[in-house]
């Protein structure tokens, strides 16, 4: 992941200190999703990042620190994957498409993302919420956006933004978290949860 989502660690002054940042989120990533909060260390981190335990305490405070300043990275991660899917010139569903697919692969390459955004929920609510909250929002725009064009209906709002990303959130549980041999491909998967965005499941009255 790139160098953004990192607002809750002190800021880097250098580009070496902007690379022992990425060095100690990353190993952060790797020491929850191994060992889960409580179990996982400042030491453990710092051991897997290669750095001094002292560069820990000059970016975080804490364990806490490390773990809040994680949860929001991985928030820019979604976030930075979905908008590098999406092009001008991409229609409303096209759009929807687009982010889900880049979403799973997104998950793919980062499964600890599930673990530690559910175990963020009881280790630091207020995270765990502002993720769902932040990723309902971007949806909830580009919905609107696709009502005001007249490609979605006019009115959409926070609740159809929250059933999508229902929607997106467990097919990437399902089929990347949860893979089984022979499931369908990522591309398959995004198409066929446009298609009931388009439709609906409702069979067409004659």
């Amino acid at each position: 992941m790139a160098n953004e989502g990192t607002e809750l660690a002190k800021e880097p002054r250098t580009e070496r200190g902007r690379k022992t940042l990425r060095k100690l989120l990353d190993a952060a990533t790797h020491e929850f999703a191994d060992h889960g909060f409580h179990d996982a260390s400042v030491s453990g981190i710092t051991r897997r990042a290669g750095v001094a335990l002292g560069s820990f305490y000059t970016y975080f405070d804490s364990k806490d620190a490390i773990f809040r300043a994680l949860v929001s990275d991985m928030s820019e991660g979604v976030g930075r994957a979905a908008r590098m899917a999406i092009a001008p010139s991409m229609s409303a569903l096209e759009v929807e498409r687009a982010a889900l697919r880049a979403f799973l692969e997104f998950a793919a390459e980062h499964k600890e993302i599930y673990r530690i955004i559910d175990e963020a929920e009881f280790v630091d609510p207020e995270s765990y919420r502002a993720h769902y909250e932040t990723i309902g929002a971007r949806i909830e725009e580009r919905l609107r956006k696709g009502g005001e064009n007249g490609e979605f209906a006019a009115g959409l709002g926070s609740p159809e933004a929250w059933a999508v990303m229902g929607i997106n959130v467990f097919l990437g549980l399902r089929y990347v978290i949860w893979a089984r041999e022979g499931d369908p491909a990522l591309e398959e998967i995004a198409g066929r949860a446009n298609d009931l965005l388009a439709s609906g499941i409702a069979a067409p009255v004659v």
